[in-house]
């Protein structure tokens, strides 16, 4: 993640998170030393503040259930902050946390992905090079029990439990379908590494990228992913199928690196808002790591904000086009404010805007080629089957046949080229 003067920008869903060095004592984060101190609250007017005081006493003496002081102030900010949009959130330290390390790309832990089902916390995947994953862990495990403690459907709870310092041990009991007695695992937690890229050859000279949201690593995996399929196709890529469907966003500053990755100048987004800090621009640098290769993106109801930013980038620079469903719709900015008690604000603070100016707020993008029918969600990578991508995900095969038409359309215009 690039760090500007004062903001650490992410997007998750839309955010751009604010830390400062500050974060590391007990001072409210979000301005830097050599700034002026912020200007002290404006005085809460006489009216308003006598009919909040009304409100809390009469809360505080006649709801049914005694409330403390401390529950009560805190619903009394989420409930003012959570009304300014959907987007704007007060959040306590453990919310502070998740956000924090949801675009670091990497946390201590043991390495899976999980959801929670009524018979306890089911495995999606164990992540590949993890402590799960080394012990043999295996997607569809139910986990019951850690370190003795039932788990039963708490989500947030098994995670919290799960993470922990880097070289601790963790004890989960797991059901596995086919076995009639729990299975026990003792992994020792380690640092572990989120991918959120993946790629394929579809066909020599097509590659295939996922990207399933956009985290600190994101951009040096796309490159690594690029890399590899350059690699394998020694005499050059014919085109590129870039998967965002269901990507609900992530880091800003790694879809901005994503964009610039295929755009060798122009601007890529900006914003507006009603601060110099959320009032910014962000332009694309020389060099494409595809050497200008035809790019179809393949976007959803699902691709949002960080991912929007970047198809829009592409699709207003005629960089790419895009296939697929209209897209989410996110394009506002949340700043994560770091508070004295260690929670923070997330609240809107701008606007942002693609290359071609548009606000695509609560509009979303429409695709070059729109596909009829419902949404149907990516098919799974299976490196196993990955030659048949194409013919289990019929978008992908839609956006193969879109690059194939662009790569003939070249070589006529190549054919037809006088001779000089």
């Amino acid at each position: 993640m690039a760090t500007r003067t004062r903001t650490l920008a992410a997007l998750g869903a839309g955010i751009i998170l604010v830390f400062s060095a500050a974060l590391a004592g007990n001072a409210v984060a979000g301005r830097p030393s050599d700034e002026a101190q912020a200007p002290a609250p404006a005085t809460l007017p006489w009216e308003e503040a006598r009919l909040f005081a009304e409100v809390y006493e009469r809360i505080k003496r006649e709801y049914v259930d005694e409330v403390d002081d401390h529950a009560l102030m805190e619903k009394a900010v989420r409930g003012m902050v959570a009304a300014l949009d959907p987007h704007s959130a007060f959040l306590d330290s453990e919310e502070f946390e998740e956000i924090r390390l949801s675009t670091m790309g990497s946390y201590p832990g043991v390495g899976i992905e999980v959801v929670a089902e009524d018979a306890g916390v089911k495995v999606l995947r164990p992540i590949e090079g993890s402590p799960a994953d080394l012990a043999g862990m295996l997607a569809g495990d139910i986990i019951v029990k850690i370190d003795g403690v039932d788990v039963g459907a708490d989500l947030a709870g098994a995670i919290n439990h799960m993470r922990g310092p880097a070289g601790s041990t963790v004890r989960l009991s797991v059901r596995r379908s086919g076995h009639n007695e729990l299975l026990n695992f003792s992994l020792r937690r380690a640092k572990v590494e989120v991918r959120s890229v993946a790629q394929q050859e579809l066909e020599p000279g097509y590659g295939y990228v996922r990207i399933t949201g956009f985290s600190e690593t994101t951009a040096d995996d796309v490159a690594h992913a690029l890399a590899r399929l350059k690699r394998d196709n020694p005499r050059g890529l014919k085109g590129l199928v870039l998967d965002l469907r269901n990507n609900p966003g992530g880091v800003l500053e790694a879809s901005v690196a994503v964009a610039d990755a295929f755009l060798d100048h122009g601007l890529i987004v900006s914003a507006e808002g009603r601060t110099s800090d959320s009032r910014f621009r962000m332009d694309a640098t020389p060099g494409d790591l595809i050497d200008g290769a035809p790019i179809v993106v393949l976007v959803n109801s699902g691709s949002a904000s960080a991912a929007e930013i970047l198809a829009g980038a592409l699709k207003d620079h005629g960089r790419a086009e895009l296939v697929g469903h209209k897209t989410y719709g996110k394009g506002s900015v949340q700043t994560v404010m770091p508070l004295s008690h260690g929670g923070a604000l997330k609240l809107t603070t701008s606007l942002y805007f693609t290359p071609s100016g548009v606000s695509i707020h609560e509009k979303g993008i429409l695709p070059d080629v729109i596909v009829d029918g419902p949404e149907l969600p990516p098919a799974d990578l299976d490196t196993a089957a990955a030659a048949t991508l194409s013919k289990r995900d019929p978008e992908v095969r839609l956006a193969l046949d879109e690059l194939k038409t662009h790569a003939r359309a070249a070589r006529e215009r190549v054919a037809a080229a006088p001779v000089q």
